[in-house]
């Protein structure tokens, strides 16, 4: 017999759980599938920022000039692994023509709005008493060369345009805010509203905060197939049993396109492959994050003694190999920013994962045209922590037939 929801979400990272959590608090009868365990993905390793002031998007017209030169060298911050697939290269098509400055300008307001409504969010969360690391210490971005501190600058301009706060650093200023910067650094820019938290400590609470309201949740359930009957999703068939929901949500990160085949949508979604190493570290060495900007290495404190290092953009596809090469280049970046901080750590992770990719660095979220039943959320890139609770939120008034507390036509599915 086929089982029956309100609400079926696909995935197990921040946006599935947060969007799980959001429904379940509102009423909805909830159903959550996740292809491993919650957290297994994207959410667990990665940096852990809610980052409302560093949202450059990496479509813009420098960063191409820069993602050209990087393109194929295997210890870049972004590499692209050669291989001939229809999919990846209209993807880096996509890529080209959302890099203009003014798409740019508005790509970067966009996601703001976002990340700023997530951290209000956030904030009430951890004031109801739960305990995910949150802390509000804002972000220090480090520069080693005359350009970047240029670059940091001028998104420091960009960021104060849309309304936000920061401030210029000299080297001097750097090094009162975290001493173990090297000496030879140019200097840097500091973000004051900027937060950061442990990311599988927040999915954690979000999973147990749905299920405590009835949500269930279904893990080692991958979801094979949706099939549709007209202009709605009429079944969902995983490897241990099928379902049905009025209303279905595809949260499945980088996996999403897989799981859509044979709906007649079409979703750009790369998994962008990024690394982390997670340290045992003395906590006063590091109290609040880092991004060595060249090398674009973020630094966070997740509390409890741990340190952790992430970085890279990878785009190879859906393999799962561990670049020992992209790891190296991590260790190499934090040595040479942070002279003599290895030495005082204790390695106790190295971790890769797929963060979902769109060419214009915009989530997907909203209902397609095509399917009345279905909201997709997924795209997020390198910002689903940040953006986490506000999708979630978005996606919860979509499935209860509410009014957007934002207009989601920006992030429509259609828009491709």
């Amino acid at each position: 017999m086929t089982e029956s929801y309100d609400v079926a979400i696909i995935g197990g990272g921040v946006i599935g759980v947060g969007s799980a959590c959001a429904l379940a608090e509102r009423g909805a009868r909830v159903l959550l599938l996740e292809r491993g365990e919650v957290c297994s993905g994207a959410s667990y390793g990665n940096a852990g920022w809610i980052s409302p002031s560093h949202g450059t998007p990496l479509p813009s017209p420098g960063v191409v000039t820069q993602a050209l030169r990087w393109l194929f060298d295997p210890e870049s911050p972004f590499y692209v692994k050669p291989r001939f697939e229809l999919e990846l290269a209209r993807w880096l098509l996509g890529f080209l023509r959302a890099s203009t400055l003014a798409r740019a300008k508005e790509t970067m307001r966009l996601n703001r709005e976002l990340v700023v409504a997530s951290l209000s969010l956030y904030r009430e969360l951890a004031a109801s008493g739960a305990d995910f690391h949150f802390q509000m210490r804002g972000l220090v971005v480090a520069c080693e060369s005359d350009s970047g501190l240029a670059k940091a600058r001028h998104e420091l301009e960009a960021l104060r345009e849309l309304g936000g706060e920061g401030g210029p650093l000299s080297a001097a200023d750097l090094r009162a805010h975290v001493g173990l910067l090297s000496e030879s650094l140019r200097g840097g820019v500091t973000f004051h509203q900027d937060a950061h938290l442990d990311p599988e400590r927040l999915v954690r609470v979000l999973a147990e905060r749905a299920a405590a309201r009835g949500a269930r949740i279904e893990t080692n359930q991958e979801v094979l197939a949706l099939e549709r009957a007209g202009r709605r999703v009429t079944r969902i068939v995983a490897t241990r049993g099928d379902f049905r929901a009025d209303q279905v949500v595809l949260a499945a990160g980088a996996w999403s396109p897989l799981v859509a085949q044979g709906l007649g949508l079409r979703l750009p979604v790369q998994g962008a492959k990024g690394y982390s190493v997670t340290a045992r570290c003395p906590p006063e060495l590091v109290t609040c994050p880092v991004l060595l900007s060249e090398a674009k290495v973020a630094v966070t404190p997740l509390g409890d003694g741990r340190l952790r290092f992430a970085g890279t953009l990878e785009l190879a596809g859906l393999d799962p190999a561990v670049n020992s090469r992209r790891v190296s280049a991590i260790l190499r970046a934090v040595e040479r920013f942070l002279p003599g901080l290895l030495a005082k750590t204790e390695r106790l992770e190295t971790w890769r994962g797929f963060r979902p990719l769109c060419p214009d660095d915009l989530p997907i979220l909203g209902r397609p045209r095509a399917l009345e039943n279905l909201v997709i959320a997924t795209g997020h890139g390198m910002s689903g922590i940040s953006q986490g609770p506000m999708t979630a939120q978005l996606v919860s008034e979509l499935c209860l037939g509410r009014t957007p507390s934002l207009s989601l036509a920006p992030f429509s599915p259609d828009r491709f």
